[in-house]
């Protein structure tokens, strides 16, 4: 009789044996599968961000090279005040820059602010600042008491995009909008003063002659939280923020202003690309003037939690194998004890110890591929629940750390009105701290036959390790002592 029949024979007649090898061997693949099936989804999510979450480069006046130049004016004995000068960045250089390959699209902001004319803008009264919007004595402030932001559209604004702001009557600014007189505005402001979309108001510029513009209401917005910035003496409500096209929004700063931005924001395809394409932006800028700085947060927080993620999937993968190994060896020692007289027996009548062996080595074959079966029906759902914990965990603990080591949010521009450190600076922090791609990451696990084939890799593995452990009981006995006993 060879030794595989044997094998199916003891397979088939010791019945509790053989349900009790079948339970742990799928026990351990099932484990050791939604290993696998962790490290794979984790990899695969980090890809995922790679190519959709993108980075991105912000252009801006160098305000460290302003900061210098200032003190070197300070220490130079000049009695007059230190003032801080910053250069706009100029349009054009920034579309040159859009033209980069690498570039998906680029966005400009440009910050200011205008009086109200013809309608009211809203005041804001605390318990800290009783005079609401004015300042004491019954003075306005002289930035304007409406904060004005100009972009390139709203899709490509961070607080629309992410879903801070969310247009609720009417449309968003486009990119023809740039040179037009049309204006987004806030609902809170909009119901105060009785406005709706296709009415007009009147803007009267802080700067230059002063003048007053007329603009046409295309949009009204809502904010998701009515405090996203804080408005401190003399600056603007939130809501006394409207969005306009960048033309507009230089003209009410002043004419030396035309065709310049605040800062322009350039979305980069991929975070790969981002050191080639910061490498050739360099080159077509005054880097004593402009700064140019990356910002690939929202990767890097992804990449960072799936390398925490695989590495604990890893050592699932190795404690499971380790101690399914040693449960293995240990059963096939048992049974190798408990098996002595068969063995003897086969032994005597001129069996080789290799085919005893290998007996064994088939019987714990057929275990593992029933084992693997029923891994494989559990093993997605197992390893879902495994990784919506990890990920979990994961994700509360770099929240953590980023509260806790996060610094404080940087100030406005040099230079700029109280109303453009709201329009501007506000908008983007309140953008980062409301990200979308900062959420919780979903792992989807699947699997794939090249799993299930890594998985019987591992399994042969464990058993051939295993036997290997429990084949010196074999190789030792004798097969006389053995009848004799």
């Amino acid at each position: 009789m060879n030794f595989a029949k044997r094998a199916w024979l003891n397979l088939r007649f010791k019945k509790g044996r053989s349900a009790l090898l079948i339970l742990v061997t799928s026990a351990i693949m099932l484990f050791v599968l939604a290993g696998l099936l962790i490290r794979n989804a984790a990899a695969t999510a980090t890809q995922q961000a790679k190519d959709s979450v993108g980075a991105t480069l912000t252009l801006s006046a160098n305000r460290d090279a302003a900061f210098k130049q200032m003190r070197q004016s300070t220490t130079s004995g000049k009695p007059t005040m230190p003032k801080l000068t910053t250069s706009p960045v100029k349009l054009s250089t920034a579309k040159k820059i859009a033209a980069l390959n690498g570039v998906a699209s680029y966005s400009a902001t440009v910050s200011t602010s205008a009086n109200a004319k013809g309608f009211d803008a809203i005041e804001t009264a605390s318990a800290s600042q009783g005079f609401g919007g004015k300042l004491p004595g019954g003075t306005t402030s002289s930035s304007g008491d409406i904060t004005v932001s100009g972009i390139t559209s709203t899709a490509s604004n961070a607080n629309f995009a992410n879903g801070t702001y969310k247009i609720t009557s009417g449309r968003g600014l486009k990119a023809a909008d740039a040179d037009s007189q049309n204006v987004v505005i806030e609902t809170n402001l909009a119901k105060s003063n009785h406005l709706t979309v296709g009415d007009t108001i009147k803007l009267k510029a802080t700067t230059g002659t002063k003048a007053t513009y007329t603009l046409k209401v295309v949009g009204i917005y809502k904010a998701k939280s009515s405090a996203t910035a804080s408005a401190g003496p003399g600056q603007s409500d939130p809501a006394n923020t409207v969005f306009t096209g960048t033309t507009l929004a230089n003209t009410l700063k002043g004419s030396k202003y035309a065709g310049t931005a605040d800062s322009v924001t350039f979305n980069v395809s991929t975070p790969a690309k981002v050191a080639s394409v910061k490498k050739a932006a360099k080159t077509l800028i005054n880097t004593s003037k402009y700064s140019l700085n990356a910002d690939d947060a929202s990767y890097q927080m992804v990449k960072t939690s799936m390398k925490s993620v695989t590495g604990f999937a890893n050592k699932i993968v190795w404690l499971v194998v380790i101690a399914g190994t040693i449960i293995l060896a240990l059963i096939v020692i048992l049974m190798i004890r408990e098996r002595r007289y068969e063995i003897g027996v086969l032994l005597s009548l001129g069996e080789s110890r290799a085919k005893i062996v290998a007996q064994f080595f088939v019987e714990l074959f057929v275990v593992l591929i029933i084992g693997i079966g029923v891994a494989a029906a559990g093993g997605k759902v197992v390893g879902d629940k495994l990784a919506t914990q990890i990920v979990s965990a994961q994700t509360t603990t770099t929240t953590s750390s980023q509260q806790t080591g996060g610094g404080a949010p940087s100030g406005s521009q040099g230079g700029a009105p109280s109303g453009q450190m709201l329009g501007g600076n506000t908008q983007r922090r309140t953008a980062s701290m409301t990200n979308p791609s900062q959420k919780q990451t979903q792992l989807q696990t699947q699997v794939t036959p090249q799993v299930l084939l890594v998985l019987l890799a591992v399994g042969l593995l464990i058993i051939f390790i295993a036997i290997l452990v429990g084949a010196g009981g074999i190789l030792r006995l004798q097969p006389k002592k053995v009848l004799i006993g």
